[in-house]
């Protein structure tokens, strides 16, 4: 992972924008939808944004003065990139190609636009304003994650792509049984790539994640970030509360 992804919040905050013509206003413009106040070179801020045909100068004056920096299509001078955005507001999805392609990431993001429903923002306010009721009922935080993604899953009751039945009918209905499952499988393949659908969306799922140790780590690089990953040289026989998966390599 060439760099860490993550959300700023501008709103009030300054940032230094240096810069005329498209190119400026470009990122102008994205700035003020995020709410942040624009100030020129001389002022204080954290961040700045450079948009010069010969941007070497200024990019070193505000690194010297400890900002991170980000100069228009010239990665090499970045100390952070500006991806492309759908916006659901309060859903933000950011596709980000490390500067490789700004044209990728348009192409991705316009794809992007037309699968997403414009209800999206409207399923994550309403999961935020419930979160009360779904810790009253499920007080327990690793069932209450697992009932989440279960309603979130395709086809599910809150499927984010599909007619869902909407949060508070959602809560309205009886729990599906509860189990504890240790779910095992061997991989074919070393690439993460060629990890069948359901594979991946176990991987997703899992809370914990036993392997042998031979099973590399691109593959478990694709379970959630909180499972916890346990290499072993068996299954375990108690593999403790939840999903639980356990992973082989095949060998010839």
């Amino acid at each position: 992972m060439h760099s860490l992804p993550v959300f700023l919040r501008l709103q009030g905050r300054s940032v230094i924008l240096i810069g005329e013509g498209e190119m400026a206003e470009a990122k102008r413009r994205l700035l003020e939808r995020a709410g942040a106040l624009i100030v020129g070179e001389a002022d204080d801020a954290r961040i700045a944004i450079v948009a010069l045909e010969r941007p070497e100068e200024a990019a070193a004056r505000l690194r010297q003065r400890g900002m991170l920096v980000n100069v228009v299509d010239r990665p090499d001078l970045c100390d952070f990139t500006l991806p492309a955005i759908v916006d659901r507001d309060p859903v933000l999805i950011a596709i980000g190609t490390g500067g490789a392609s700004a044209g990728l990431a348009k192409a991705l993001r316009q794809r992007l636009e037309r699968m997403l429903p414009t209800s999206l923002g409207g399923l994550a306010a309403a999961l935020q304003g419930a979160r009360a009721r779904m810790r009253a009922r499920w007080p327990n935080a690793a069932m209450r994650r697992r009932m989440i993604d279960a309603a979130l899953e395709d086809g599910g009751p809150l499927d984010p792509l599909g007619d869902g039945t909407g949060v508070e009918a959602w809560l309205e209905q009886p729990d599906a049984a509860a189990s504890d499952d240790l779910i095992r499988f061997t991989l074919a393949s070393a690439d993460p790539d060629d990890l069948t659908l359901r594979q991946a969306r176990l991987l997703g799922q899992a809370d914990r994640v036993f392997h042998r140790p031979d099973v590399p780590s691109a593959i478990l690089a694709r379970a959630r970030a909180d499972a916890a990953r346990i290499a072993c040289e068996a299954p375990p026989e108690q593999p403790g509360s939840g999903l639980s998966l356990d992973l082989a390599m095949a060998h010839p």
